[in-house]
């Protein structure tokens, strides 16, 4: 299934078939502020499971979380200091990653070996809707080649996940770059991927 939505006034009828789909187990393909990524209900074991299948990913790889609001991010990641709010404050919505300690709010399946979760809120009006319509955040990772490149044209990700997934939202061409992503647990930050979002700290 494909759902053509509008980036900049995403059809409240079509987000609310998606949200309905997610609430069922579904897995989706949608579109972030970066490249297309897979999204799942973070409450659906089976779902999630789907996507680290899909992926080829063990389980307890990094997945991330995708929020709306920073104030949010609080119940599920622990010792944000006041540094890390700054910076968050700064860059979302927008390209970025962050990644904290996770709480016990964070399903067992997803949480790193190093008991870390990874938190974005994308400057993307069609995932912020979803979300907001979920009721909670969405869990995503990007939909990528085996050789790590990344699948930027909706028709090609509707062929080639047509019989994987249970819907694709198209929303035109992306970029190939994916978002940046930095360390925030220890008393340092780490830049562990630059993408697209600009290092502006040091």
């Amino acid at each position: 299934m494909i759902f053509v939505i509008n980036e900049e006034n995403p059809q409240l009828r079509l987000i609310n078939k998606t949200v309905e789909i997610l609430k069922e187990g579904g897995v989706i393909v949608f579109p972030t502020d970066t490249v297309y990524a897979y999204g799942c209900d973070i409450k659906d074991k089976r779902a999630i499971e789907r996507i680290y299948r899909l992926k080829k990913m063990e389980k307890h790889k990094p997945l991330s979380f995708i929020f709306t609001t920073i104030s949010d991010i609080n119940d599920y990641a622990r010792n944000i200091s006041d540094d890390a709010y700054k910076i968050m404050k700064k860059a979302l919505p927008g390209p970025y990653t962050f990644i904290f300690k996770a709480s016990k709010l964070v399903p067992k399946v997803v949480v790193t070996n190093q008991k870390t979760v990874g938190v974005r809120i994308p400057d993307n009006n069609i995932a912020i809707e979803i979300v907001k319509a979920l009721g909670r955040p969405l869990l995503a990772t990007s939909v990528s080649n085996h050789d790590g490149s990344y699948i930027v044209e909706p028709k090609d990700l509707e062929k080639i996940y047509r019989n994987e997934v249970d819907l694709v939202i198209d929303c035109g061409p992306k970029i190939s770059s994916p978002s940046t992503v930095i360390d925030m647990t220890g008393e340092t930050f780490r830049v562990i991927r630059e993408g697209k979002g600009e290092i502006f700290f040091t």
